[in-house]
């Protein structure tokens, strides 16, 4: 009996997975978020390709399985990461993709290289099955199993390694399958130990050779270019890269939006970067408070001013600027949430000395949470909630967060706010400003939409400074007293009246001067009884955010394109959200490597007459393209859906892949089992109406569950993860092999144009879900994905011998 490669397959597998998230990490590095999804597509194509060629040639490389099998574990090895090196040397920039057609071809390049790996690894995969295919079941055990390892161990890989090690790791993981193949398939000693010399030494010449190269528009890239600064710590984990500059001629001077009227000088400063970009600082130590005085001269001082406040909580405290502004304006005690353990530790231990440590001073408790969770499992009251500039401003200004989804600025979460302050309390929101407004505009309208009672507007102020928007809703109505005092605040500063409950146009626009009062004007209106209209005629897309839509930043709309297309050449690419665009240019791209690569190599394949007629062609067609897209929609809505209850995306993506891949294959497994006296058709149907009913109920009701279960341990919160992915994930797995089966009755031939077919689905579906999701959100993905479950029940392919039961 031939010797099952199980433990090549499981580790190859665990490899593929591993890179594959790891990759989403690397991009938001060098690049931005927005190609985490640009990822599963591609990884998707490497496997269908593998599929499609391997159905043309599958006679030739049967024959030689002994030599392909492990040449090809070993080109996924060493091609993860020549592939990777190769496209950071393509000058693709996503912020040139408007105005340089070039940056498309750089884009699809990119595309098709970082697929490569995968066509390795899916090649190896395919073929073992095909040569074992008695044994089948015991290998994509294997094979399903590593998998969900992978996922969750390149967690854990990013907590003990940089992500350019962690690279490195993970192609000499796939190297040592190799090695493994070779002896699961009894190379010679002498044969593979010389492979395996020479690959290594590869591999490690390799390795000499990798950096990464970050994108110049990021801002670490910038600041670095600075003569006298330096880099003087980095810290990873799978939360971020986290990268420390000192300046050693000119310290840091970093106080957004401060006031150009300002007496006050800020202290010297670290800059501390997060994926090399979205700046916060590191404050030296106060010799005394009067040091401090510059943090009262920003927007975000404004709460501190209108009464002491004894309790406060500060979300995203950071470096902790927020929290010496808080000190300096005598907070009794400061309750700082950050979801990142590497700030507290910096300020904590590697720079305690340069801060005066503080975050272990008395009157100051911190904790390492999610602020909605924070606050959802703790029932104190506060004076005041503040939040303040979370993202980078030069990403933020450019469009490039358009895609991430950010649970803190939903109208769940602002409802979840106010509901925690105490009577008379303040939720202090501060914000980069952005022109054309939209930003402030936004955060207005999720804040009237949170709040539909038309006493909201006497719970409102919002001010501006030359770079910051602040806006302030108080648990109850703001008095006369008040209101004057954020007059006399602002005028003192220089600070522009956006809204108050009082104001006048002439108040508007009088010290940062705009051409026209926007901000007051677009305030007004959204406060109109034609708000509506308002939002529907704006340039930018105004929609409130919410936890089934979290896209705050999602500021594009098609209607408005061809007029900033327009003003390209008048400096108008600022107006234009890049993040938008490119995920939209990556999904054409997905369509036409996918048309190109997978069903390609298909129309090649020789055809059968003699069988053509028992099954219509287009059943197989619109069955196989229909579960493939419900599929990955209804995989990739769970991603971004769960990341409001795991706090990060590379949580989600390990989490949410490994139960969907593990439970999928064991429903791949048992289908031959579920109600096997029964004809095809009729469980089909079964298993769809349990795959509709799932999903419908999952949608009733997860958000009540994610908030009942808001306060439980990360590693609990794991478990229930998988635990309410399995039984959908089961019922996934069957639809493919019960179709499947039933072609392999009388019509085997066309078995590699249905996994062509499918491939090429779930490859559009990994982009389209995330752009259906940002237009109409996670509900309406969901439903897209079950409306396409539907439609297959009447398009199921059997023949007449296939709708006979199973014995």
């Amino acid at each position: 009996m031939k010797t099952l490669p199980l433990f090549s397959i499981a580790l190859l597998s665990a490899s593929a997975l591993a890179y594959e998230l790891l990759l989403m990490r690397l991009f938001s590095i060098i690049h931005w978020h927005h190609f985490a999804y640009m990822i599963i597509g591609l990884a998707l194509l490497g496997y269908g390709f593998s599929g499609s060629l391997i159905a043309l040639m599958q006679d030739r490389l049967i024959r030689h399985f002994q030599t392909v099998y492990p040449l090809a574990i070993a080109l996924f090895s060493l091609s993860s990461i020549i592939c990777f090196e190769i496209t950071q040397t393509l000058s693709f920039n996503t912020e040139e993709i408007l105005w340089d057609f070039r940056q498309s071809l750089l884009l699809l390049a990119v595309f098709v290289l970082l697929s490569l790996p995968f066509f390795f690894a899916g090649a190896a995969i395919c073929l073992a099955f095909l040569f074992y295919k008695d044994r089948l079941n015991q290998l994509y055990a294997a094979d399903l199993f590593g998998a969900g390892g992978g996922c969750i161990g390149v967690v854990g890989l990013l907590n003990a390694l940089f992500p350019d090690h962690a690279l490195v790791a993970i192609s000499a993981l796939g190297l040592c399958a190799a090695l493994i193949a070779g002896i699961e398939l009894k190379f010679k000693p002498i044969t593979l130990a010389s492979y395996f010399f020479c690959l290594s030494a590869l591999l490690v010449f390799l390795a000499m050779q990798l950096q990464l190269a970050i994108s110049p528009y990021k801002s670490l890239p910038h600041t670095l270019l600075i003569n006298g600064m330096e880099i003087v710590s980095e810290r990873s984990s799978p939360l971020g890269l986290i990268t420390v500059v000192n300046s050693k001629k000119i310290p840091f001077r970093h106080a957004p939006g401060m006031s150009i009227a300002s007496p006050h000088q800020p202290l010297p400063q670290l800059a501390v970067f997060t994926d090399a970009d979205n700046m916060s600082v590191i404050t030296g130590k106060a010799e005394n408070i009067q040091q401090l005085a510059y943090l009262g001269q920003m927007t975000s001082a404004l709460p501190y001013v209108l009464k002491p406040s004894d309790q406060v909580l500060i979300i995203g405290s950071g470096g902790g600027a927020d929290v010496l502004q808080a000190k300096f304006h005598q907070a009794a005690h400061i309750h700082a949430v950050e979801l990142n353990p590497q700030y507290i530790e910096l300020v904590s231990q590697d720079f305690a000395d340069f801060s005066g440590d503080i975050y272990q001073q008395a009157n100051i408790d911190w904790h390492i949470a999610d602020g909605r969770d924070y606050l959802t499992s703790h029932e104190n009251q506060y004076d005041l909630i503040q939040i303040s500039l979370l993202d980078s401003f030069n990403a933020s200004v450019a469009g490039l967060y358009a895609l991430n989804e950010n649970y803190l600025y939903t109208t769940e979460a602002l409802k979840l706010y106010v509901s925690r302050l105490k009577p008379g309390g303040y939720l202090s929101i501060t914000r980069w400003l952005k022109l054309p407004p939209r930003d402030a505009l936004k955060l207005f309208t999720t804040v009237l939409e949170a709040f539909k009672t038309p006493s909201i507007r006497q719970n409102l102020v919002m001010i501006r400074s030359w770079q910051t928007t602040t806006l302030l809703i108080k648990n109850g109505a703001f008095n006369a007293q008040e209101i004057a005092q954020v007059e006399n605040f602002s005028a003192e500063r220089n600070f522009d009246l956006v809204y108050t409950p009082t104001i006048k146009e002439a108040q508007a626009n009088r010290y940062n001067v705009l051409k026209q009062a926007w901000f007051y004007q677009g305030a007004q209106a959204l406060l109109s009884g034609d708000s509506q209209t308002f939002i529907e005629n704006y340039k930018f897309n105004l929609r409130p955010a919410s936890d089934d839509q979290p896209y705050f930043q999602h500021f594009f709309r098609w209607s408005s394109l061809p007029e900033m297309l327009s003003l390209l050449s008048k400096g108008g690419a600022g107006l234009i959200e890049t993040g938008y665009l490119i995920i939209f240019a990556t999904l054409c791209i997905a369509i036409l490597t996918s048309l190109f690569f997978i069903l390609g190599p298909l129309f090649r394949l020789p055809k059968n007459p003699s069988q053509t007629k028992l099954i219509k062609r287009r059943h197989v067609a619109v069955y196989f393209f229909a579960i493939g897209l419900a599929f990955l929609m209804i995989e990739i809505a769970f991603i971004q859906k769960f990341i409001l209850f795991l706090h990060h995306p590379v949580y989600s993506l390990a989490i949410t892949l490994t139960a969907f891949l593990v439970f999928a294959g064991f429903g791949s497994a048992y289908c031959k089992q579920f109600s096997k006296n029964a004809p095809s058709r009729f469980r089909i149907v079964g298993v769809i109406s349990l795959i509709v009913a799932l999903s419908l109920a999952y949608l009733c009701f997860i958000d009540d569950l994610f908030q009942l279960t808001a306060a439980w341990p990360l590693i609990a919160k794991f478990i229930l993860s998988i635990l309410l992915i399995a039984p959908l994930a089961f019922f996934m797995g069957m639809p493919m092999p019960l179709a499947l089966n039933s072609l392999a009755q009388d019509n085997a031939h066309l078995i590699p144009w249905a996994w062509g077919i499918n491939g090429c689905a779930s490859v559009i579906s990994s982009v389209a879900a995330t752009l259906l999701a940002m237009q109409f959100g996670f509900s309406i993905v969901i439903l897209t994905a079950v409306i396409c479950y539907l439609s297959v029940i009447g398009q199921f392919p059997a023949s007449d011998s296939a709708m006979q039961p199973v014995h």
